[in-house]
């Protein structure tokens, strides 16, 4: 047996500026099934996790709500941590960056690279905002698109064209907090020399294993373009830890963020009397794993190994990257209420049905996850209930009602119980790998043929006939062996389930005994483990989201000037400039991603009188392009056809939101034909 491994596992920290949705849920879920199975075989797990509190948002947002950042922390970071366990998501500490422990590593790490030479500083022109008397990060700039004449786009890119640039590029700027003309303004930065660490980075990424192969494909980008200094600095004010030796210069949230992972060890270390230095040291075995979503994947995979480098500090083991959740094959919708929070989630529904139906879906790639509310009811009541549960229901009654609780002394056909081990290898190679699908897949798998055996012996047949007693306490002890195997190998996903059965087993039901029956064994009655989900509660979670959106609504959003939830409306138009823009209905015939674009979708437009192509800045809101494919939508169809690298666009769709994957085709009512005109 190999020697058990020490293993420091992390999870991405929430943002403190709102509450956690289910979209979150997947990773915490993830990463709890996987540290409960390492422990299950016998590996030793420090699992921790935090609020992310840092930057412009935490300290706008803080203002809006007329209190201060410390105090929106302390909210949040409750509501966070009572959401997870609702999960049964287990950290042994759940942390916050804004701590002493990230204040005095993050000075300290930044100290050694500066000695070693990976922190530069030169002068760089920022767009201010004259009222609110601040440097505005780049999402907090709107304007015009130099490229394509959109209006309303960030800063840092387009959602139309897909153009990227700088902010002080785009026409018509103004602040999102403010809502003022930005001026240019130049200021001091610090800098972390990322193109000093070119060849470490090159070799961690694609030499270590510490990535998917297709992550590490995805970060060859990063090299072609040529790596550049990475900004860790942002200018007063700012909510954050100052940069050592300055007056006005603070760390930029991302650079002390994965610190935070440290910071939340650190802590736990300090109030269980454990050495932190070996979990730093990068001569120890102890293994540093991150779990992560494909959004932040350079942050975690190119700026946190550098720094951690340069500070002569232990590297990233593995960093696991996972996909995005959509419900019912689309982006979450508050409009339509698959904008689920985990506390709504739970209002309605077990913890437990999410993360089995999640488990069932995940097969360690970055694939997206679709919570499809209809599969997801059937699943879980076809394979926890009727096929796991049911196993032990169909069978304990016997038990306990003709032999006092007491199992048989052999079994009747030990070729059925020789399949858990035929299983075992399967569950620990998926669980292992984070293929959880495989696992589940497995189990179920031993779970039918368990249900076929008992089906086919009948034991309440078998309990009417005379002189059979031996025969019915034989078979139902199988059933009851086979039912204790399924639920410990399901016990990272099923946690509670798991306990219960443990009660009624009468066994600690370790993961090392799982080929070992139980025999001449007392059980106790047996108790309903789990009960269906039916689709009234379904239908009830859905109304409550809709009603989160309304109360929020209600309790008053955040003036425009304060949090920029809404933008500026353009200057006036008159009736004679908007009959200029000739709208018609059409439908999606086509819908593909753009091969070398990181934001565009090509669409084939049906109008009616012609088809048209257009490139929409669509790929981060709608996943699955085929799924586009019928949809009616709203086409600008007299704009002047546009040559872009791709090809040419001629028209483009209109869609609402404020960007990335917050971005909503606009719909037509069903009676609207291709061609006809908006008026």
């Amino acid at each position: 047996m190999s020697k058990p491994k020490t293993i420091l596992v992390t999870n991405a920290l929430p943002y403190a500026n709102g509450p956690i949705h289910l979209g979150h849920m997947l990773e915490h879920i993830q990463s709890d099934i996987w540290v409960r199975f390492e422990r299950a075989i016998g590996n030793k797990v420090v699992y921790v996790c935090g609020d992310d509190c840092h930057g412009t948002p935490v300290m706008i947002k803080a203002a809006s709500l007329g209190i201060t950042p410390e105090e929106m922390i302390e909210r949040t970071s409750k509501s966070h941590s009572e959401d997870l366990k609702g999960f049964l998501v287990n950290y042994d500490n759940y942390y916050r960056t804004h701590s002493e422990e990230n204040h005095k590593i993050s000075c300290e790490m930044y100290e050694k690279a500066l000695k070693k030479g990976y922190i530069i500083t030169k002068k760089i022109s920022q767009l201010y905002d004259p009222v609110k008397n601040m440097f505005l990060p780049d999402r907090f700039v709107k304007g015009t698109c130099p490229r394509c004449g959109a209006k309303d786009q960030y800063g840092d890119n387009c959602e139309v064209c897909g153009a990227t640039y700088e902010p002080t590029d785009l026409k018509d700027a103004y602040s999102t907090v403010s809502g003022a003309t930005p001026v240019l303004r130049e200021s001091v930065h610090y800098f972390f020399d990322l193109p000093k660490a070119h060849d470490f980075l090159y070799d961690f990424i694609h030499n270590t294993g510490v990535l998917q192969k297709e992550m590490g494909h995805k970060l060859d980008e990063w090299f072609k373009e040529g790596l550049k200094p990475w900004d860790i600095s942002r200018d007063s004010p700012y909510f954050g830890f100052k940069i050592p030796g300055t007056e006005d210069k603070f760390f930029y949230v991302w650079m002390d963020a994965p610190i935070g992972y440290l910071a939340s060890l650190k802590n736990w270390c300090d109030r269980n009397n454990v050495e932190f230095a070996p979990f730093t040291d990068p001569k120890s075995d102890i293994e540093m794993v991150h779990f992560i979503g494909k959004d932040i994947l350079y942050f975690h995979s190119l700026f946190w190994p550098a720094t951690l480098m340069a500070a002569d500090m232990k590297l990233p083991s593995k960093i696991f990257v996972h996909g995005y959740v959509t419900v019912n094959g689309a982006k979450m919708s508050k409009s339509k209420g698959t904008f689920i929070k985990a506390s709504t989630y739970l209002k309605f529904m077990k913890p437990e049905s999410l993360r089995y139906y999640f488990a069932s879906k995940m097969n360690g790639t970055v694939t997206d996850v679709d919570l499809s509310l209809d599969d997801f009811v059937a699943r879980v009541n076809s394979d926890i209930v009727g096929k796991v549960v049911n196993l032990a229901s169909r069978t304990a009654g016997f038990i306990t009602k003709r032999f006092g609780g007491k199992l048989a002394s052999a079994p009747y056909n030990a070729e059925i119980l020789s399949l858990v081990e035929n299983t075992k290898d399967k569950v620990c190679e998926g669980y292992e790998s984070r293929n959880y699908a495989e696992a589940v897949r497995a189990v179920m798998e031993l779970a039918d043929e368990a249900n076929r055996y008992i089906d086919k012996e009948a034991p309440w047949v078998i309990a009417k006939e005379e002189g059979q007693d031996d025969k019915l306490q034989r078979v139902c002890t199988d059933g009851l062996n086979l039912f204790k195997a399924i639920i410990t190998f399901l016990s990272p996903i099923l946690p509670e389930v798991y306990e219960h059965a443990k009660e009624f087993l009468k066994d600690d039901l370790r993961f090392e005994d799982v080929l070992k029956p139980l025999y001449d064994h007392e059980i106790e009655k047996f108790k309903p483990l789990y009960s269906r989900i039916e689709m009234p509660q379904i239908e009830k979670m859905i109304e409550a989201s809709k009603e989160d959106l309304k109360a929020a609504k209600a309790a008053g959003a955040p003036s425009q000037a304060a949090s920029g939830d809404y933008e500026p409306l353009s200057p006036e138009i008159t009736i004679d400039d908007f009959a200029k823009v000739d709208l018609r209905v059409g439908t999606i015939t086509k819908a593909e991603e753009v091969e070398g674009a990181k934001k565009l979708l090509s669409l084939e437009v049906d109008i009616g009188f012609a088809k048209r192509h257009v490139f929409a800045g669509l790929k981060a809101a709608y996943k699955d392009p085929a799924a586009l494919v019928g949809r009616k939508v709203i086409l600008v169809a007299n704009l002047k056809p546009r040559k872009m690298k791709f090809g040419l666009s001629e028209g483009m769709v209109t869609a609402a939101g404020p960007g990335a994957d917050q971005v909503f085709l606009l719909g037509v009512d069903s009676g609207a034909k291709n061609g006809d005109r908006v008026h």
